[in-house]
């Protein structure tokens, strides 16, 4: 009795060490095949495949011998290769292309809806935008029009509100399909933190959601808002703003990311390192490429390699892949 108890516990830890290490999984390209790499570095799906996409919903599109299918996290297809190109599932259905036209199948193959779209991406918010006749429009999950083809690009719904093109102007629509804020930037960006960021010409500022400049257009080049903190490039450099404008950490780097875990990718010469919100290196620069800390670690590029490091700089994956991905938390 004492050892089936023993056993059992065992059985206890073991399981949850598995469903630990496969909650977080990265793409990774060894040689010329693709496969998921662990947090530990161990291989969860081998590379076997031309290319992949991130789990969602349980499964992955992948390639393999020209075509596209879906794979379980054992590395199984549920759906054989088929399709000239797929996206993720989202909402339980998954944009893919047959021949030179997109159409939406179910987790079991079957065609929801049939192709016969120019282009189309993931649904979000129950809505999809779908290219016909060189326009965008959006759809629900039963194929019908919710807003006509009607734009020259338009983005996914985010919060209830989409970005959109019309005569060369981004603006932002609601579900309904009216505006929000009426087509009249150069570019535009998804909102985040509260605020867009958005073009004017040549220069870059921040909107709030009814479409009123908080930080006028005075940037050449912007990123996102994370945590209150923005990069923006004044002059030839880059440097961090919050959310008034006013810079926290004075432009003096090559270029920047967003904060990402309350850390930042920078580049000083042609090296890149990682500061912290005060400005200061954390992780020297040394590496050249840098991606943002997702889950902890995050990608860089190392000897024309790609690896991952902890967030004290040392490699938690070492330098060995041709190509890759961050982690990502599975679905």
């Amino acid at each position: 009795m004492k050892m089936k108890r023993i056993s059992a516990i065992i059985l206890a830890i073991l399981l949850a060490h598995t469903a630990f290490s496969q909650e977080y999984l990265a793409r990774a390209r060894q040689s010329k095949e693709w496969g998921y790499i662990q947090k530990d570095g161990s291989w969860f799906i081998n590379p076997q495949f031309e290319h992949v996409n991130n789990f969602s919903e349980g499964l992955a599109s992948v390639k393999s011998d020209g075509l596209w299918g879906f794979i379980d996290k054992n590395g199984s297809f549920i759906v054989n290769p088929q399709f000239n190109d797929a996206n993720n599932f989202s909402e339980g259905l998954a944009s893919i292309k047959k021949e030179k036209l997109w159409g939406f199948i179910d987790k079991e193959g079957n065609y929801v809806i049939n192709p016969q779209y120019e282009n189309a991406y993931d649904f979000s918010e129950g809505l999809v935008h779908v290219r016909a006749n060189k326009e965008w429009g959006y759809i629900n999950k039963n194929g019908n029009y919710i807003i006509n083809p009607q734009f020259e690009r338009a983005e996914p719904f985010n919060d209830g509100i989409a970005r959109v093109r019309v005569n060369g102007r981004w603006g932002y629509i609601i579900k309904e399909g009216k505006y929000e804020i009426n087509p009249q930037f150069d570019d535009a960006g998804n909102f985040r933190d509260g605020y867009a960021k958005v073009r004017k010409g040549k220069l870059w500022g921040f909107i709030n959601r009814e479409g009123k400049f908080v930080i006028n257009p005075q940037f050449p080049q912007a990123k996102d808002f994370d945590n209150g903190t923005a990069a923006v490039k004044s002059g030839k450099e880059w440097g961090f703003i919050d959310k008034t404008g006013k810079f926290t950490i004075n432009p003096q780097f090559l270029d920047a990311l967003s904060f990402s875990e309350k850390i930042a990718a920078v580049r000083q010469g042609k090296e890149w390192g990682y500061i912290d919100l005060d400005g200061k290196f954390v992780v020297n620069p040394q590496f050249e490429n840098a991606k943002d800390y997702h889950y902890g670690m995050a990608l860089v590029k190392k000897a024309g390699l790609f690896g991952w490091i902890d967030k004290d700089g040392n490699f938690a994956i070492n330098p060995t892949f041709g190509n890759a991905y961050r982690f990502v938390k599975v679905k």
